[in-house]
């Protein structure tokens, strides 16, 4: 029985398993990027800046709760709002529209109106308080 040997089962060497863990964890922390929500990219006015404007010059943006839109008190639908806008801008350069959300709308609706007076490339828009 002297030529039999046992056979010792190998080890895994478990030292350095800290130092390499510790390692990819610093690696992946400092290699990933984090995505910042953007939200609507708009430009506001200096807090406190009020300036007098004539009311010709207003057409109101009113959105209700269930995500209807009143435009200068006629009823349009949101897909249809941006030419309706285009032609109200056509007939007055200067014209400012002011956006109202009833305060139980959808800020979906919300999004979907800024997006059309966008398209119809509505520089002066105001965001009036909904109380």
């Amino acid at each position: 029985m002297a030529g039999k040997r046992r056979f010792k089962g190998g080890q895994i060497p478990t030292s350095s398993m800290a130092d390499i863990a510790f390692l990819l964890l610093i690696f992946f922390l400092v290699t990933t990027t984090i995505d910042m929500d953007k939200g609507l990219g708009m430009v506001l006015p200096a807090e406190g800046e009020e300036i007098e404007i004539n009311k010709k010059n207003i057409l109101n943006c009113l959105i209700n709760s269930t995500g209807a839109v009143l435009l200068g008190g006629e009823p349009v639908e949101v897909k249809n709002l941006s030419r309706t806008v285009r032609q109200k801008l056509a007939e007055n350069d200067k014209l400012i529209i002011s956006v109202k959300a009833h305060k139980a709308a959808n800020y979906l609706d919300y999004v979907r109106v800024i997006d059309q007076l966008k398209m119809a490339n509505a520089t002066r828009i105001s965001i009036a308080e909904s109380n």
